[in-house]
């Protein structure tokens, strides 16, 4: 079982199984979300997690979009989008292990900031 958590403890979950796929996002939209220059996500089956702890606060940041985070702290929890609505995306830095985490490839990289430079050599769409 992988667990994670937000930053006050109050938002838990758990999953079981292999993860869809690994990677990071460069949206503005996810970048305005987390104030950060990209996130990193995990793609997991639904049936194959649930909420642990409290539930968390969702809204709604685009029409198919629904992001859910901590009602306490703030933490950014998950991104479920009707393009795949087989799943959910989780955080990887709310995982509470994440030796397991080798993201794949990075998502809209056209979408990338100029002052941030990746040496890796992930596939880039």
């Amino acid at each position: 079982m992988k667990t994670g958590r937000c930053l006050c403890g109050a938002v838990r979950f758990e999953y079981s199984g292999p993860e869809n796929w690994m990677g990071h996002c460069h949206c503005e939209s996810c970048r305005r979300n987390t104030a950060s220059p990209f996130t990193s996500f995990l793609g997991v089956p639904n049936g194959n997690w649930r909420w642990s702890g409290e539930a968390p606060a969702t809204y709604h940041s685009s029409e198919l979009v629904t992001r859910s985070f901590c009602p306490k702290c703030g933490t950014p929890m998950a991104y479920q989008t009707e393009h795949r609505p087989d799943e959910i995306h989780f955080y990887a830095a709310s995982l509470d292990d994440q030796s397991g985490y080798r993201p794949t490839r990075h998502f809209h990289a056209d979408e990338m900031v100029d002052w941030v430079e990746l040496a890796d050599q992930l596939p880039r769409k």
